[in-house]
């Protein structure tokens, strides 16, 4: 039984005003991608797609002499880091069962390996399909961060995407019954 849905989660202002920073386009994409995966992969679609959406609230834009400075960015990112603490207090807010958010959270601080020391990092198959949902929508220089869409065309879109999340649960709990 879900209690948040992906549209509580995008219509609340913290996730607007973070979602719009780092790239609304960018972020519902993702989730879609992940959504997709988790249903190849077995994983729950539910928290894939959240995480998914979220995956780069902790974004901080990185300026010099007023333009964007991409290499900036990429050296000095920590954004996987601030955005799982602010995705976890949200989702706990809203009223996410704490054990989901703590799983959203991970997946989130596990979607991109910028910040960490070089080596091999063991995800599970949640972080796993964040990640590769981020990469699937990804455009060099960062670009992805810059598509635009409207708040009307986004809102549609998540509520889409809420549907099919809430039919696909609605399947596996039927499957369950019988």
């Amino acid at each position: 039984m879900r209690t948040v849905t992906l549209t509580d989660v995008f219509t609340h202002p913290i996730a607007q005003k973070y979602l719009k920073r780092s790239g609304l386009a960018h972020a519902i994409a993702t989730a879609y991608y992940a959504y997709h995966l988790a249903l190849r992969y077995g994983v729950n679609p539910d928290l894939a797609t959240k995480a998914a959406l979220l995956h780069d609230i902790g974004h901080y834009t990185w300026y010099k002499n007023g333009q964007w400075d991409y290499e900036q960015y990429k050296q000095n990112d920590i954004h996987a880091i601030k955005g799982a603490e602010r995705a976890h207090k949200l989702l706990i807010h809203l009223g996410e069962h704490p054990q989901n958010a703590k799983e959203i959270a991970l997946a989130i601080l596990l979607h991109t390996d910028s910040y960490l020391p070089e080596g091999e990092l063991k995800r599970n198959p949640l972080q796993a399909i964040v990640k590769w949902a981020d990469e699937a929508d990804e455009e060099p220089g960062g670009r992805h961060h810059y598509r635009t869409i409207s708040d009307d065309l986004a809102l549609k879109k998540i509520r889409q995407l809420d549907e099919l999340v809430s039919r696909q649960l609605g399947k596996e709990q039927l499957g369950d019954i019988v």
